[in-house]
């Protein structure tokens, strides 16, 4: 038979399919297998009918054989194989699928069967073959056919098809495969290890075995003895067939077959993680969109270069057969720690990570999973907040992070999975905090800090303290933009201690303390023109010291913990922005009391000194860098 063109549409698609739909080179292999897992699958499920298959289970299997001195692969089935027809349509057409069509045609009650779990039903797998092969030659015989058939292509230039003896039932699949070039060694695909190495990567849960020819090191006597009697023994290499893959993945057995203890052993051996996962979510749902699922939250943090662990930890199944290793469109990024499997027959295996990032049925299982992952964390705080807590300090960045994310989108959703210190050694989420509100309390407050030590010994936290009132503590750079991201929770306000007036005062204290002001301000002035730094706006006197001198705050959005935070950046411009700062005083204070004494006699060289030192001392005491610490040690010096 003369050769035979393929369409024109379908010359196009062959070439969009190897240069644009696959990026990987080496899921070829996968494609070839799968294609042979559903020819098993078909004559499997005739066989359940027909007695005359003459088959058992157990005699179905997929085999690889490699020929290295032709340059060729062979996969191997003794599935249902093609006819004639069949080969023309479903090999002469590209994104004709015959799986796809074999499943329409069965009833909706034989389609729910596990037996007929078909893999590719997108019709274009087959030509991936075509991203390592110059030469592609298909040698089928269809069950219950007299002849075979032999389909040939060298790639997008045609076809031929011809009659060809096949003994029995099934296909096989042989690739020449490409010369090397500068940019491709495709030679690698010859080697047993590699073959194997890819079968146990994309298709190690398919279910039907794959079998290769392994060539193993034995000590096998030479026929001599020693000295002693006993055999000489030698190192010679055997060949014998062996399964190279799994078959039935941990994740597709029932609960009543593996236990927990199970999955964290799975866990952790494919992970490369010793510590045991702080959660583990075992999932199958049912419905629009069907899928299992396995995930793990990790005991600890486990992205690095050490442990191998890749970024996204979610791999994406169809069927066992690997989709994508790294799924990162399937979670967001706030639970981007998760660790685990996905498996849905509904998800086409033969499609790009391009077209998948928008598939419907993902983002279904995707919002899935997130409500499952967040039930288990909300679980977790309230049944084991020791465990929770070590969870946040290793994953909370992520969560923070998601509620800032999107101009707040999620910010809904992950709300109540935050926490916050009240103190050095505890831990309270937002809801906690608002339930524990004494009735007098109208907000909720924060003091910001580079530790919880240091924000629970900032001076303005004293007034708050003794009102009875909890703070919660930051001591992440992020935290400030969590909280304002929220601004209120349960119809409470978040007030920066630092910052913002605590509204305790009476409209009457208010005035009686403006007056004050004004009644010292050629004194404040005085202060903040011997300071002398241009970013110091204003001195004034603070209602929220007890017992400290002085404290330093900010006006504006640009708080002293973002200064903070930007003098590490990475650009010049960045490490020089400064927040607008305000020094407080407390009026009542001896330190305050000495610097008017010696202003009021007119001493103003030591009213000056005193002022400078009181500033550098709110510096500190705000965890500011000093400009000048030689100048302020000095400075010291000089009163004794």
């Amino acid at each position: 038979m003369g050769k035979k063109q393929f369409k024109a549409e379908s010359k196009r698609l062959l070439d969009l399919m190897i240069n644009s739909i696959y990026t990987n080179k080496e899921i070829f292999l996968r494609e070839i297998i799968s294609n042979a897992s559903d020819a098993i699958d078909k004559l499997c499920y005739i066989s359940l009918t027909d007695d005359k298959v003459g088959l058992e289970r157990s005699d179905y299997r997929i085999r690889i054989t490699v020929d290295k001195d032709a340059r060729t692969i062979t996969v191997s089935d003794n599935g249902i194989g093609m006819s004639q027809d069949e080969a023309e349509k479903n090999l002469g057409v590209i994104a004709k699928s015959g799986s796809y069509n074999f499943k329409n045609d069965m009833s909706a009650e034989e389609a729910e069967k596990d037996d007929i779990s078909i893999i590719g039903q997108f019709g274009v797998g087959f030509y991936s073959a075509f991203m390592v092969s110059d030469k592609v030659t298909v040698i089928t015989k269809k069950y219950g056919e007299e002849k075979g058939v032999k389909w040939e292509s060298t790639g997008a230039d045609g076809y031929t098809v011809t009659e060809c003896d096949k003994f029995k039932p099934g296909t096989d699949v042989i690739m020449h495969i490409k010369e090397d070039t500068d940019e491709e060694i495709y030679g690698s695909y010859l080697e047993i290890w590699k073959l194997k190495a890819l079968v146990k990567k994309y298709s190690d849960y398919v279910r039907w075995p794959i079998v290769m020819d392994i060539t193993h090191q034995e000590q096998q006597p030479t026929g001599e003895e020693d000295k002693d009697g006993k055999p000489i023994m030698h190192t010679v290499n055997v060949t014998a067939p062996e399964t190279v893959n799994s078959m039935v993945p941990i994740w597709q057995r029932a609960k009543t077959e593996v236990t927990d203890d199970e999955c964290v052993e799975w866990y952790k051996e494919t992970n490369r993680d010793q510590t045991d996962p702080a959660a583990v979510l075992r999932i199958n749902a049912e419905g629009v969109v069907s899928y299992k699922a396995l995930l793990f939250i990790p005991g600890k943090d486990i992205d690095n270069g050490i442990s191998g662990a890749t970024k996204k930890g979610v791999k994406l199944y169809c069927n066992g057969v690997l989709i994508m290793e790294d799924c990162d469109k399937l979670l967001h990024d706030y639970f981007e720690f998760t660790r685990g499997v996905v498996d849905s027959p509904d998800l086409s295996l033969n499609i790009s990570r391009e077209i998948l990032q928008h598939n419907r049925q993902l983002k279904v299982i995707g919002q899935n999973l997130e409500k499952k992952i967040k039930a288990e964390l909300e679980k977790m705080m309230r049944d084991d907040r020791p465990k929770y807590e070590t969870f946040w300090k290793n994953f909370g960045i992520h969560i923070k992070c998601g509620v800032c994310d999107e101009y707040g989108r999620f910010t809904d959703f992950l709300k109540d999975l935050l926490i916050f210190y009240t103190s050095e050694d505890s831990m309270r989420s937002l809801k906690e905090y608002v339930d524990a509100m004494p009735e007098s309390q109208k907000a909720i407050y924060y003091a910001s800090a580079d530790t919880v030590k240091h924000a629970m010994a900032l001076p303005q936290c004293e007034e708050v303290r003794s009102r009875g009132y909890e703070i919660l503590y930051l001591d992440h750079p992020i935290d400030e933009t969590v909280l304002q991201q929220l601004r209120m929770y349960e119809g409470k306000g978040f007030v920066n201690i630092l910052t913002e007036d605590l509204g305790f005062q009476t409209d009457e204290e208010k005035k009686a303390a403006e007056e004050k002001v004004v009644e010292n301000k050629e004194l404040l002035d005085f202060i903040r023109d011997s300071i002398g730094d241009e970013k110091l706006k204003q001195v004034t006197l603070s209602s929220k010291l007890v017992s400290s001198a002085c404290c330093l705050t900010s006006t504006g959005g640009f708080t002293l913990e973002m200064e903070k935070y930007f003098r590490n950046g990475p650009s010049e411009e960045m490490r020089k922005l400064r927040a607008d700062r305000v020094l407080e005083l407390n009026g009542k204070h001896a330190a305050c009391l000495a610097i008017k004494k010696a202003y009021d006699d007119g001493d103003k060289d030591k009213a000056a000194a005193l002022s400078k030192i009181l500033y550098a001392q709110s510096e500190l005491i705000a965890g500011v860098e000093i400009e000048d610490p030689t100048a302020y040690a000095d400075l010291v010096c000089s009163l004794f």
